[in-house]
């Protein structure tokens, strides 16, 4: 028996007769000419830095589990990818705990302060303030993520809180190796970031000349914040030390946040919400993110069609994925809220009812203008910045984060004496129903600022289990890209059966409703771009889509794959 090869992808044996028998999926990602996932015995971490994926693993080879290793990462993000691992943003974790058999949505997203209101970005003309939106101790909500990493910890974790962070205050106190990303990123940032003292200082040298490829980056300031966490974990930043600092630096620059908005700061567990797909059980982060509701309806619709027979890149898949996208981002314009404030119609939403009446009317011969499509009547069915990680360990546990500050370096503003950044999420809010976010998505008045309200978010970690186990981890930055990112990356890999490796490296593509354009990657065939084309689309060449970190467990094996689109992510395995 010879294997058999397509273009350099390998698709299966070759008998006796030489006709090519296709492999199952479990053969697939063993097997492939292409790309080849990371293997581990013991355990996996894929995170966007390899130093904090390093860390992660450490974790686990003394002893730790999923979550305290998934803790330890985030923390070192914070160090290693200072543009978007955080202390001062938030984000949407999933966690399954194998014991209990049980997957946990655990909401840790920025909330509004307490002086905030929907009015306070417009001047007195009724024009936007943009630097005071974007780019100001004002655009900043109340951060989650120590919050959010110290409730796992506590509540499912085995180790304490000296024990995972000490990689953390090591990198930072000692210094990082920076890299050509790390100096790159940091000298076309560095007009923005310079306006800040503390983040100049933090990023720069005294002089102001930028840091070189090889040198280290020691962040002292930051190292001091890491250190009081280990001695008083959480509190120290909601109530203590580090409160002190950020309090201060608001205060002295016009900020809103207050000492009560952080001593009243809470993490929310919430149901995940649920799909299936191709056999396989989906969960996926409830609203306040928008994503898993979305991902399972766009699921659902294209469960209504033969999109494995029709093969990935075809021009039919292709159309059948822009017009489930289109429809989707419809609905999220108008059904996306901090659901603590709005009811939600997640139910309807992710229906097998109503994707039948969506698949409908799906016309394989044209696209569907943007302005035809409205959001979906759900009264008949009652019945660019941020970073992702995944870990799971020997005994099952897993955990899928997708953390951020929003934009690249948040709004760049450094506490003083803190060292580390705050977010600028309160843009994620809509201003107005008529006024399109930062990734050009439209909203709703649902999701407009209210003092206590969490913004809408695409954020969205996914697990998928295979008979009550997990089997795949994944999620990716990206803004609005990021669903159709993670769909993208679960139709192929359960779909059309790629290994975890080739499902992320396929070009993708993207549809959100409103502008009406496809953006597409390069690397799809020429013709099936022309039919697109023929049928009405308006393709329109697409930047590098997001950045899977992704893990696969077979039963017996784990395997690791970080997408290539964004450099120094790493998979690294543990094994005995």
């Amino acid at each position: 028996m010879v294997m058999a090869t397509v273009l350099g992808s390998f698709t299966g044996f070759a008998d006796a007769a030489g006709q090519t028998q296709p492999l199952k999926s479990a053969a697939i990602n063993e097997y492939n000419a292409i790309n080849h996932p990371v293997v581990g015995r013991n355990g996996m971490v894929a995170s966007q830095n390899a130093d904090a994926t390093r860390v992660g693993v450490e974790i686990m080879r003394q002893g730790g589990n999923a979550i305290d290793a998934a803790v330890a990462v985030g923390l070192a993000l914070a160090v290693t990818l200072p543009r978007a691992g955080n202390l001062g943003g938030g984000g949407f974790m999933l966690v399954h705990l194998a014991e209990e058999d049980r997957t946990v949505a655990v909401d840790f997203r920025e909330v509004a302060p307490a002086l905030a209101h929907r009015d306070m970005y417009f001047g007195s003309d009724g024009g936007i303030d943009d630097e005071e939106y974007r780019f100001s101790h004002k655009s900043s909500g109340v951060p989650g993520t120590v919050a959010g990493l110290d409730h796992i910890l506590s509540e499912y974790g085995t180790m304490s809180w000296a024990e995972v962070v000490e990689p953390a205050i090591k990198l930072a106190r000692d210094g990082i190796v920076v890299t050509d990303d790390l100096a790159n990123n940091l000298r076309a940032s560095k007009s923005r970031l310079t306006q800040n003292p503390a983040t100049a200082a933090a990023f720069y040298k005294a002089d102001g000349s930028e840091y070189q490829v090889g040198e280290l980056l020691r962040q002292p300031d930051l190292a001091w914040s890491l250190e009081q966490l280990r001695e008083g974990g959480a509190d120290a930043f909601y109530h203590g030390t580090i409160a002190d600092r950020i309090i201060a630096d608001m205060e002295a620059h016009n900020g809103i946040i207050t000492r009560e908005d952080l001593e009243g700061y809470r993490v929310l567990e919430r149901d995940p919400v649920a799909g299936r797909y191709q056999g396989f059980d989906v969960r996926a982060m409830s609203a306040p993110s928008s994503g898993g509701m979305h991902i399972v309806q766009m699921l659902n619709i294209l469960d209504r069609f033969p999109i494995s027979e029709l093969g990935y890149g075809s021009a039919d898949a292709m159309h059948i994925m822009a017009e489930a996208m289109k429809l989707a981002y419809a609905d999220r314009s108008k059904y996306l809220g901090d659901p603590d404030f709005v009811d939600l119609p997640v139910r309807q939403l992710t229906s097998v009812d109503y994707a039948v009446s969506l698949a409908g009317g799906i016309d394989m011969d044209s696209a569907r203008p943007s302005e035809e499509i409205t959001p979906g009547d759900l009264t008949a069915y009652e019945s660019p910045e941020t970073t992702h990680y995944s870990v799971m360990d020997a005994d099952g546990n897993a955990v899928v984060n997708t953390y951020t500050l929003m934009f690249s370096y948040g709004s760049g503003v450094v506490i003083d004496g803190a060292g580390f950044l705050m977010n600028n999420n309160m843009g994620n809010f809509t201003l107005r129903p008529d006024i399109p976010d930062a990734f050009g998505l439209m909203g709703s008045a649902d999701n407009q600022i209210t003092a206590g309200r969490r913004p809408v978010s695409s954020m969205t970690p996914i697990i998928v289990l295979r008979d009550g186990v997990p089997y795949l981890l994944t999620g990716s930055p990206g803004g609005s890209r990021i669903i159709t990112t993670n769909l993208q990356l679960l139709v192929n890999v359960l779909g059309h059966e790629m290994n975890i490796a080739d499902a992320t490296v396929r070009p993708r593509i993207h549809h959100q409703w409103q502008p009406d354009r496809l953006e597409v990657e390069s690397g799809f065939g020429p013709d099936a771009i022309r039919i697109l084309m023929d049928r009405g689309h308006n393709v329109v060449p697409g930047r590098a889509m997001g950045s899977l970190q992704t893990v696969l467990f077979d039963g017996n094996l784990f395997y690791g794959f970080s997408d290539p689109r964004r450099p120094g992510a790493l998979s690294l395995g543990f094994s005995p």
